[in-house]
């Protein structure tokens, strides 16, 4: 296959590398059309498909077409499933499946209340979304993934403002032992009917292209060798893997990167990061 395909042919090559028709849990699917068109156009051996809302708000917001279409193509669909909180997984089977994906997750900037508070940090949205990713790959690791299947989680986001401020491919794995593999593009137009959802409105978001990350907590040689692995994470001494920069090859870029700005902020976001964690961990 060759490496740098894009589009759906690559996507769902990559996702069948190892093993085809796959189990597959999809993770907080706003109106459900993203696990719809990976029935219809993957036809994975098993498929049980996740969102946020209530039926009622779901039907109110988006309409039921598509959940509909999912349980008369026998697919298990959970209504109020909230990844963080494992008390809501009651009707999941546990450790069923080969692959977890989580398309496009977003706490919006103007949550009010405490539902989505992270400690005393409640006006934190980098640290309420790298929350809510960690605990993702967390969860999939001990709850969701068969111990003696793939054991792969993808987790789909923009190369943009805020998505990129949350370090994806490093931080949100800290503490972990599930490993970043590398990633590929996604295409969302690939997906007939697959529409991405606002949160908490019923407007489409700009179909951009996205990526998709990789995370295992097995070797996957196959798949390492499929994925792009970029090139900023290669060498430390030259690229700040961080906020994606270089090659620095001089002692006075790399100061005037670390004096940056932009370097600055993302170091405030890690920092902060690793406070909440080592908070939560004493």
């Amino acid at each position: 296959m060759p490496k740098f395909v894009n589009g759906l042919n690559r996507y769902l090559a990559l996702i069948m590398l190892v093993k085809p028709r796959r189990r597959i849990l999809t993770i907080g699917d706003g109106d459900l059309s993203f696990s719809n068109a990976l029935r219809q156009h993957f036809e994975p051996q098993m498929l049980c498909a996740t969102v946020y809302d209530p039926l009622a708000t779901l039907g109110d917001k988006y309409g039921l077409d598509n959940y509909q279409a999912l349980k008369d193509g026998q697919t298990q669909v959970i209504c109020q499933f909230d990844v963080t909180k494992p008390d809501t997984w009651q009707s999941l089977p546990k450790q069923q499946f080969d692959l977890v994906i989580f398309q496009f997750p977003l706490i919006p900037n103007d949550v009010s209340g405490q539902e989505f508070a992270v400690s005393s940090r409640v006006g934190d949205a980098n640290l309420r979304n790298r929350r809510l990713l960690h605990l993702t790959l967390k969860h999939a690791q001990a709850h969701f993934l068969d111990p003696e299947g793939d054991r792969i989680t993808i987790i789909t986001s923009k190369d943009v403002k805020p998505y990129r401020q949350w370090d994806i491919e490093q931080s949100i794995s800290e503490g972990l032992t599930v490993n970043y593999l590398g990633q590929c593009s996604f295409n969302a137009a690939d997906f007939p009917h697959y529409r991405i959802r606002n949160v908490d409105r019923d407007k489409f978001v700009k179909e951009t292209l996205g990526t998709c990350y990789y995370y295992s907590d097995k070797p996957q040689p196959v798949l390492r060798d499929a994925l792009m692995m970029p090139t900023y994470l290669s060498d430390s001494s030259q690229y700040c893997g961080m906020c994606r920069v270089g090659p620095m090859l001089t002692d006075g870029d790399r100061q005037a990167h670390q004096q940056s700005k932009r370097h600055q902020q993302m170091n405030g976001f890690k920092q902060r990061w690793r406070d909440y964690r080592a908070d939560v961990n004493r």
